[in-house]
Order: C-alpha cells, then structure tokens, then sequence
C-alpha cells in the first residue's frame, strides 16, 4: 500500500490532466487486481467490461501514457484471472508434472476374462436349471437398500456392510446378502403372497480383507433360493438340502459334505452349560469359527474377549465336538440334562423328521450332524447348514485337531497367523497371506423365522399384530465355486468360446455368399462367425477359426459353390505334454456335403452334440 500512494502522488504532480481522478483509477485499479482472486467468472468477466470501458476513456481524453500503461495492465490482470477461474485447478497445476491414471480394479473385486467368464456362465446355468425344477421362481431386488433395513441382522458382520454417502436424505447401503432384501420384499407384498418359492442370483457386496484366488471378495456373486410359508415340520428345510446336494453334485466340485445342525439343539445346549443369555449370540459366534481355528483360540476367545467362565467353556466343548448322523441324535436323545431344556427338546425332535425326510430324498449319506456349526447371523431361528469341500478349510488344518483339547488329548500349536503386508497408502491392509486361507464353507443357509415378522413389525402401527412368515433358504457363493472348478475346467480343456462353426472362402471374397451362408446357420440354431473382411487370405481365415477353437471350418469356393456343394473340415484338439494343440490334418481337404443339407449334416455330428457342452479336447 505505500509503495502505491507513493506511485500515486508521483503520477498526481506529473499528470497534466484530472489529477484527482488519475490517483482514484490507480486505486481502483489496484482494488480491482485484488477483487480477481475472486472464483466466480461471470464476476470477473462484469470487471473486464467495466474496465475495457475506462481505458477506453482514458485514450480518448488522452491521457498520461502512465495512467493507460496501468489502465491495460489491469485489464490484462483480469484477463488471466477469467482463465484462470474457467480453468481452476487444471490451470492451477498446469507446471507440475502429469500424474499416471493407476489402471486397476478396486480392492476385493476383479475383472474376468471372456474363458473365465464361460465357465462362470456354466455353473450359473446348472444352478438355475436345479432352481427351476424344484418350482423356483425368480425374484430380483435392488443391489442397494436402505440402511436402516440392513441394520441389526447380521451380529458382529455389520461392521462388514458398505454404507453410502447421503443420496438425497436417504441413508443407503450396498446389500450384504439376498436374505435380509428378500424378507422386506415379502413384508412389502404381504398377504399376497403367503406361500413361495423364490430365487435370486446376483453381487452382494462386504466390507472384509479379501483372498481373491479363494473366492473370497469385496463385490462376489451369490445365488439363493428360499422357501417361504407356513407348512407342516421340516418338509420345505430337507426340500433345500436335497437342491443344495443335488446342485453340489451337478458342479462337480469334487466329494462334498453338508454340514447341519439346530439353533434351537445349540442354544439349549449353551443354557445347559450355564451361558448367561445375554451372551448366547457372541458366545455362538465365537463356536462358528471352529471350521478355521483350534478349540484353544475358540476358548481363549469365549474367555478372555468375551468374559465367559474357564469352565462353562469347557462343557460347551464336550458338546460341540460331536458330529454323526442319527447316532449322534439318538445319543443326545439320551442326555437326560439336555432333553430337558426345552428349547433343545424341539430342536431334536425336528432333526428326526428332517433325518427321516433326508433318507427319503437318498442324500442322507451327504449330510454330518455337526454340533460346533454355528453360523454367526442373527436371523438365524431352527436348522442351519452349509457345504464343504477339500479346499474348505486352511491348508494342513483338519477339524479333528482343531478339537483335540475338547476331546481330552494333547492340544495341537496355534494355527499360524495369517501375515499381513504393510498398510497400503490409503490407509487399508493389503490382502493376507493366501497360502495360509482356505476357501470356506461354498453354501450356506437356514431358517429364519422371525425376518419377516420383525420388518412387519418395525412398519406396523401402534398396538397392531405384525404378520408372521416362516422362511428357509440356502445361499450358493458363486465365486467360491468357480475358484474350485475353473482349475478342473482348464485342465480338462474346456472351452471358451460357443462358437461351433466357422465360414471359410477360398479365392475371391465371397462376402455376400458368407454372410448368406452364416445367417443360414445362425438362424438354424447353429453359432457361426466369420472375419468381417472383404476379401481376407484363406489363412487369416483358418487362423481366426482356430483362435476360437471352432470345431468346424464351413469352406466355400467358386466353382464348388457354383455346383451346389460346401466343403466342411472337422478341427480337433488334445493334450500333448500339458499344453493344448491343435491336431494336425495333413491332406486332409475335408468333407463335400451339398449346401441345401449342411445344417442337417452338422445336426447329426456326435462332433457337434458332444462339443457343444464345451469340451474343446479329445479324451
């Protein structure tokens, strides 16, 4: 400021003209460079206008050149201001050096490749065919819902739920399951539909450390199936373990079993063994994990994070090491302290009928009655299960020493800790260490009861009867099934593309006759493709088709086409010393077959038929 009233008084005395309007329009001058901080262009670009009009004025009244010099500069000031405020940050960092875009997918999800994505779309289609032909219907619902439909069902996995920002005054969330959606669309329809059977297959989204080569994700695909409807015991729970063994069987996930218990069997058991019921729920959760971690850390957890008694524990692990079949149920039958809670009372009266129905559905050999299975969700009202494979567990992890303690013989070292990386930049853990995670259980389900009636409730009235709707489901996760399969599908040789043939010219283009011909067969029923070019080399063409692993190069040439006839080469592959290759044909010209009959041809072709299940491979 003083070096401008300085500037100012020198200009005052050497100005010839106006002296006290010179001194005002340096000021408002200064003013207005000032005012150019502002970050509002339509602001700026009024200023611009009002300053071109001032020295225009100052020109024309011809004025000190010292008073116009300053006049343009702070027009030129302004100027640079508009473009910068137009700009904004952009011009702001116009020096500094470009940062690279980081091409990656968001941590817990990932891309799948057109391969990978065939077989992704074979085990989606035989759990949809099992879907319909035990009278499923399918439902879809929105992969986001609102907050407070999601809050206080899932225990201590809340914490897993991805909350969104505020859209609009609605808080909402990324769904954590299709269970809790599916019970408020049921609320929401009401008593228009009391019995049902419905399935849905979709992403579902949990906020957990991922292990991506086990399936186990931020964003993964799951496919439920869910009985609703009041009917008489245990039919529509053994309905579900037959789809579920029947669906386990189709997937070819290797030998499987389906692991079952009772809630009502375990929360009598807890009762029994003096469980404080305010702790039933935590203390439950802490059972579930005996599939991943030694009875010593289960205990450890139960007593130290906890706060249960040393020896309470000790009773609840005498129970939940049992497994079996309706043995195991007779010998419960036969605890005199437990049939006399009431709670497991009814539990083990509904494993009879459901044992009974089980043996009926011939999948009685698949199932383990297994007391240390858990399931932490809060929903969860009678029998629970899910399916287990090999690849289940963590590596060198077997359940039969996770419960040597509870079983009186020596404890087996701590499960080793999974390792952890360092803390990536934006603050997250990076993934565990893979090696030291199995893939877990790769379905799960059970009744839950109350859901229903709890939404009913919520939304209810003042002192009005909430309505009620029994529910059973099971919950197929998809990811974890593909992360068994594709290993077996890639070394089968399963293919990873549906194309079964190929139009091939010889000499000229032939374009018009290609696409005539392809059509032909694409409207048969027959996938076909072609290389979209006018006159492509011969070799280009069979190079394509073999890309594609296409079983049937369709060839056609002038004087054979003229004639009436196409020329159809079969294409095979198989193994040689692990890799896949193509068989070699030398002289082989293929077959001529007249072009009014191709598509009856191929029709009949065991080559066709067996290949379009998607086996690339000779055996």
């Amino acid at each position: 400021m003083l070096l401008l009233a300085r500037t100012a008084f020198r200009l005052i005395h050497r100005s010839p003209l106006h002296p006290t309007r010179s001194a005002s329009l340096i000021l408002s001058a200064h003013t207005r460079r000032t005012h150019t901080m502002s970050p509002d262009p339509d602001a700026i670009q009024l200023e611009i206008e009002q300053q071109k009009a001032r020295f225009n004025d100052l020109r024309k009244q011809g004025a000190a050149q010292e008073l116009v010099d300053e006049a343009k500069k702070s027009l030129g000031d302004l100027q640079r201001a508009l473009a910068l405020a137009k700009g904004g940050a952009a011009g702001k960092d116009a020096g500094k050096k470009r940062e690279r875009l980081m091409l990656k997918t968001a941590k817990g999800t990932r891309d799948y490749s057109p391969a990978e994505m065939y077989c992704r779309e074979h085990i989606e289609r035989i759990v949809k065919d099992c879907f319909t032909a035990y009278g499923g219907s399918c439902l879809d619902t929105p992969v986001f819902e609102r907050k407070d439909i999601l809050q206080g069902k899932y225990g201590e996995d809340a914490k897993l739920i991805f909350d969104l920002m505020d859209q609009g005054g609605e808080q909402l969330a990324l769904r954590y399951d299709h269970t809790v959606p599916l019970a408020r669309y049921l609320a929401m329809v009401g008593a228009n539909n009391t019995h049902s059977k419905l399935w849905q297959v979709g992403k579902v989204y949990r906020r957990d450390n991922p292990v991506m080569s086990k399936g186990r994700m931020r964003e993964f695909l799951q496919a439920d199936f869910d009985i609703s409807g009041t009917w008489d015991p245990m039919i529509p729970d053994a309905e579900l373990l037959s789809l579920l063994c029947t669906i386990m069987t189709k997937l070819d996930v290797g030998e499987f079993t389906v692991k079952v218990n009772h809630r009502k069997i375990l929360d009598g058991i807890f009762e029994v063994c003096g469980v404080p019921a305010e702790k039933i729920r935590s203390i439950s959760s802490a059972v579930d994990k005996l599939d991943k971690l030694p009875w010593v850390e289960v205990k450890k957890e139960m007593t130290d994070e906890k706060g249960l008694d040393a020896a309470i524990a000790d009773k609840i692990g005498e129970y939940v090491k049992h497994k079996g079949g309706p043995e195991l149920l007779e010998k419960l039958n036969a605890d005199a302290a437990l049939t006399a809670n009431k709670s497991a009372k009814n539990g083990l009266n509904e494993m009879g009928i459901l044992f009974t129905l089980l043996n009926a559905y011939k999948v009685l050999d698949k199932i383990s009655f297994d007391l240390s299975l858990a399931r932490g969700l809060d929903y969860y009202t009678g029998i629970i299960y899910e399916a287990i494979v090999e690849a289940s567990a963590p590596p060198g992890f077997t359940e039969a020493n996770a419960l040597a303690a509870a079983d009186g013989t020596a404890a087996p070292a701590p499960a080793p800790k999974k390792s952890k990386k360092p803390k990536a930049a934006d603050g997250e853990e990076e993934e565990v260490d893979e090696s030291q995670v199995g893939v877990g259980s790769i379905a799960a389900g059970g009744r839950y009861d109350g859901l229903v009636g709890m939404f009913n409730a919520a939304a209810a009235a003042e002192g009005k009867k909430a309505h009620e709707l029994p529910c059973v489901g099971v919950s197929i996760g998809m990811d974890r099934v593909f992360a068994i399969v594709w290993p077996k599908w890639v070394e089968k040789g399963m293919r990873s593309k549906e194309t079964m043939a190929y139009v091939v010219s010889m000499g000229d283009g032939l374009l018009k006759e290609r696409v005539q011909l392809v059509q032909e067969l694409r409207e048969a029923g027959i996938k076909t493709d072609f290389l979209a070019k006018n006159k492509p080399k011969h070799q280009a063409q069979f190079a394509a088709s073999e890309k594609d692993e296409v079983p049937f190069a369709i060839i056609i040439a002038p004087e054979e086409l003229a004639a009436g006839f196409v020329r159809v080469k079969e294409q095979k592959w198989q193994f040689v010393d692990g890799e896949k290759v193509k068989v070699k044909t030398e002289g082989d010209k293929g077959t001529q077959v007249r072009r009014e009959e191709l598509v009856g041809w191929l029709k009949q072709t065991t080559t066709l038929a067996g290949w379009s299940s998607g086996k690339l491979v000779e055996n």
